[in-house]
C-alpha cells in the first residue's frame, strides 16, 4: 500500500471542495482512495463560529454532542457514534474561529466521490474523510474516519478459520479507521499544510457503490467500553 500526502495552499472558508481537490490531481488511478481532512470539509460547509468566551464555547459543544461527561481535562463527548473531546470542536489552524465537524461526513464523501468519478472516469474510487482522536490510556493522537464512500469500512473474519483451523468468533477488521490512521500519519497534525492524500495499491480494500454508514457503529449497550459512560 502506498500513502502519499499532497501539499496544498491554504483552503479558504466557503471554497468549493471539489474544485480544490481536483486541482491537485492530473489523474487518479483506478482503485485509489482520496483522503481529505475533515477540517477543509467543514470550511467548505462554513461550519465555523466566532467564540468570544468559554461559556459560549461550552454551549456549542453541548449542542453538537449526543452525550457530554465533564472531566478535569475536557468535556468528554459522544458525537456521530464516536467518543471524542469537546465534540471535535477544533481551534488549531482556524484563524480566530472554532471549526465544527462536518454536518454529515458520509454525505460529503459521497458527493465528492461522484464528482471525482465523473471527472476522472473511474469505476473504483474511494473517498475518506479523516479527523484525529485520542485513545484511552494511550499518549498522542491517531487518525480516524469520520465518513467515507466507495469502499467497505470493515472486513469481517467471523466464521473464517485461523492458521490452526479454529473458527474466528469476534474478529472484525476496522478498515476505514486503519486507512485513516495511515493517512493522517503522513499528512501531519501541525503546519505541514497537507490536507489531502492519496492511497494506492490497497489490496485489502473492497470497493463498492453501496456503503453501510452504520457498519462501524456499536450500540453503547453492546460496546466493550459502554459501562464507562453509565
Amino acid at each position: 500500500m502506498i500513502v502519499a500526502p499532497i501539499k496544498t495552499r491554504v483552503f479558504l472558508e466557503g471554497e468549493n471542495l471539489f474544485s480544490f481537490v481536483s486541482s491537485y490531481f492530473k489523474e487518479i488511478p483506478e482503485n485509489s482512495i482520496i483522503v481529505v481532512t475533515s477540517k477543509i470539509v467543514s470550511l467548505a460547509e462554513k461550519r465555523t463560529i466566532v467564540v468570544e468566551d468559554e461559556k459560549t464555547r461550552e454551549k456549542v459543544i453541548y449542542a453538537e454532542s449526543e452525550r457530554v461527561i465533564p472531566t478535569d481535562h475536557t468535556l468528554l463527548t459522544i458525537k456521530d457514534g464516536m467518543v471524542m473531546s469537546a465534540a471535535g470542536v477544533d481551534e488549531s489552524n482556524a484563524d480566530g474561529k472554532i471549526i465544527l465537524l462536518p454536518k454529515d461526513s458520509y454525505k460529503s464523501a459521497r458527493s465528492l466521490r461522484k464528482q471525482l468519478q465523473e471527472k476522472y472516469q473511474l469505476k473504483n474510487l474511494g473517498v475518506l474523510i479523516t479527523d484525529s482522536r485520542m485513545v484511552p490510556f494511550r499518549a498522542g493522537m491517531a487518525g480516524v474516519a469520520t465518513g467515507y464512500d466507495g469502499f467497505s469500512g470493515i472486513q469481517d473474519y467471523r466464521g473464517a478459520a485461523d492458521i490452526f483451523g479454529r473458527k474466528l468468533k469476534v474478529s472484525v477488521k476496522n478498515v476505514a479507521d486503519s486507512l485513516a490512521a495511515a493517512a493522517v500519519l503522513v499528512m501531519g497534525e501541525g503546519n505541514e499544510q497537507q490536507p489531502l492524500a492519496i492511497i494506492k495499491r490497497a489490496k485489502m480494500v473492497k470497493f463498492t457503490n453501496k456503503v453501510c454508514r452504520n457498519e462501524l457503529f456499536i450500540d453503547i449497550k453492546d460496546d466493550l467500553y459502554g459501562p464507562v459512560f453509565k
